[in-house]
Parts: C-alpha cells; sequence; structure tokens
C-alpha cells in the first residue's frame, strides 16, 4: 500500500441493517478504515449526494443488494490518499476525484471509502467539490439519454420527470443540440420552472387533457423516442400517446411500481421498451473512453449538466437529509459532508 498521509484505523460511516427503509436501519458506526489492495483506492471522502437510486438501494429495490451491514451511497468526490501497488492507482494518488461505490461493497457515506481505481474520474481545478460530487450519476446519465438521441437522428423526444435534475439537464442538452423536448411534469410549480428555461412543450400529467395534448404533440413532432424514469402507469400512457415504431427507455422508478403498457401497443404498433442503466452504458467504453468521457462531462458542469444543491448536512444528520429530500426532490440535491 502507498499512502501520502497517515492513515486512522477507524472512520464514522453511514451503515445500513436492513433493506425495510425503515429510518433505524441506517445508523451512524464507528467502521475500520478499509486497506487498498492492487486496482483499488482509498478515497477520503468530502461529500456525497443523496439520489434516487440511492433511495431505492435503502429499500433493497435496486439492481444490486450487497450483503449487510454495508454503507450505502453510489458517488461522491474525494482525494486518493492511499492505493494498491499498480499504474492506474499509482497516477490517481493523491488527485482529487469523483468516485463511484463497488458493486459488492461500501458505498461513499462514510469519511472513507474503498474502490477501484477504474471508478475514479480525476477532476478538473476548475470544478468544484459540490459539482464534483453529483458527476457521475446524473451528468452521465443526461449525456448518455442524449447521446442516444444524436445517434438516432431523432427530431424530437419525450421525458417524465422533466423537472428532476435529469430532467432539467436533458432540457438543457436538447436546446444546446437542437432537439425538440416533450417535457412531463406532475405539478404546475415544476412546469412553470422549466416554462422559465425556455421549453415549448411542458406537460403536466394531473390535467384532463394531458392524453390527448401528449398524443397531438408527439405525432406533430414525430417523437419516436421517450425517457421514462417513474414507471407505473405514467409509461403505459405515454407509449400509447406516441407514433407507431417508438421506443420507450426506462431510466428509473420513482413510483416504485411495476412499468405498465398495452399489448396491442407492442403487437400491432411495434413500440419497443427499453431498459437503460448507467453501469452497462460505461462498461460499454474503455478506461480512456471513460476519462475522455469525464473530460468532456467535466467542462459542461457549470452550465449544461450543472447541479443544482438544496442544503448541506453534516454525515450525522443523514436521516434529516434524507427526509428532505424524499420531501422535496426539485428543489435540488441534498449532500452528505464529511469534512
Amino acid at each position: 500500500m502507498r499512502a501520502i498521509e497517515p492513515i486512522p484505523d477507524t472512520m464514522q460511516a453511514a451503515v445500513l441493517h436492513a433493506y425495510d427503509g425503515a429510518p433505524d436501519s441506517l445508523r451512524i458506526e464507528t467502521r475500520t478504515v478499509p486497506k487498498p489492495e492492487r486496482g483499488q483506492v482509498l478515497v477520503k471522502m468530502r461529500a456525497a449526494p443523496i439520489n434516487p437510486s440511492d433511495l431505492m438501494f435503502l429499500k433493497g429495490l435496486y439492481g444490486v443488494l450487497k450483503p449487510l451491514p454495508v454503507v450505502p451511497g453510489w458517488e461522491g468526490i474525494g482525494r486518493i490518499v492511499a492505493t494498491g501497488d499498480d499504474w492506474l492507482s499509482r497516477q490517481l494518488l493523491g488527485k482529487r476525484v469523483a468516485c463511484a461505490a463497488p458493486n459488492q461493497h461500501d458505498g461513499t457515506w462514510a469519511e472513507y471509502m474503498l474502490t477501484s481505481a477504474t471508478r475514479c474520474v480525476p477532476l478538473l481545478d476548475s470544478v468544484s467539490d459540490e459539482q464534483g460530487a453529483t458527476l457521475i450519476v446524473n451528468p452521465l446519465t443526461a449525456w448518455a439519454l442524449m447521446d442516444i438521441v444524436r445517434k438516432d437522428g431523432a427530431r424530437a423526444f419525450v421525458q417524465t420527470a422533466a423537472a428532476s435534475a435529469v430532467g432539467r439537464m436533458l432540457v438543457r442538452l436538447s436546446q444546446r443540440f437542437g432537439v425538440e423536448g416533450v417535457h412531463i411534469v406532475r405539478r404546475e410549480e415544476q412546469a412553470e420552472l422549466l416554462r422559465s428555461m425556455g421549453t415549448r412543450y411542458v406537460l403536466n400529467s394531473e390535467t384532463p387533457d394531458f392524453d390527448a395534448q401528449l398524443r397531438e404533440i408527439c405525432h406533430t413532432l414525430d417523437a419516436r423516442i421517450a425517457f421514462e424514469a417513474v414507471s407505473g402507469m405514467l409509461a403505459a400512457r405515454v407509449l400509447k400517446a406516441m407514433p407507431e415504431g417508438s421506443r420507450l427507455i426506462l431510466y428509473g422508478a420513482l413510483s416504485e411500481s411495476p412499468l405498465m403498457a398495452d399489448p396491442r401497443d407492442l403487437i400491432f404498433e411495434q413500440k419497443q421498451i427499453e431498459g437503460f442503466w448507467l453501469a452497462d452504458w460505461l462498461a460499454e467504453r474503455s478506461v480512456w473512453g471513460q476519462l475522455r468521457l469525464g473530460r468532456q462531462v467535466q467542462r459542461a458542469l457549470g452550465d449544461l449538466l450543472h447541479t443544482e444543491i438544496a442544503e448541506r448536512y453534516p454525515l450525522s444528520e443523514v436521516h434529516r437529509a434524507l427526509a428532505d429530500y424524499q420531501a422535496s426532490m426539485t428543489a435540488g440535491k441534498r449532500l452528505l459532508v464529511m469534512g
């Protein structure tokens, strides 16, 4: 192991003991600081956000179930203070990085995290800690979804949860690349927020004429790609409104409900439903390709891929942070701060 500073024996961490979503199942505890082996790095964490994927993980609804007890948190920012003895981790020693948690071990809601060197993105000096902490999950997802639109040659797309962090990033990216978006929300204040960003097509799914309006706009714009983050019955309504041969790409499940669809749309109108997981999209790229992508995204964090931060909390107040985030996700991200 190589280290640039003394590493303590213990640390504070939020530790999950059951996948039931109960507050008592997540506790602040003292844990042993892990030691990196070959290919691994030890990150001294500075901050980590709460994302919808974290909320699903706490309830056992995410695509990965780690052995319990475990530290949650899928992304964050920190400095690499110790490494295993291999060429890639040595290159990262001492660097400030955006980092993703490993799939089978402790995550980012702790003072230190052990992860693979390939799950770290060295940060430009111009990137703030706040934007670096939220670099991976939302900006890369928005970038990937817009990449799908552009490679398809689509002139328009539909998105649900359009006032979310990813949704607003997609709004800005669509404006930047000249692609029309149809943006679906469920509250009027969310619609007003998007209109203030210069969007033309914003629909409230709670209004009586939503389905008719959506169908008319989708056919007028020939919108054949939809990005769905809610699941449940909304997916069926969106797919029903779109032209024949359309694709609905599910990348989230905010409603925590099974996805619904009319079989007739799939059988007689050749419509398709696909899943999108950022981890799979990134795995298709080499280490160098991921580093290049990381640089591209960092340069857009100031405007196109900027994340709104609503409030910061010490790690000891993780329960208050979770409650505040679930009460108002549109207000912005909540950051757990370790430093």
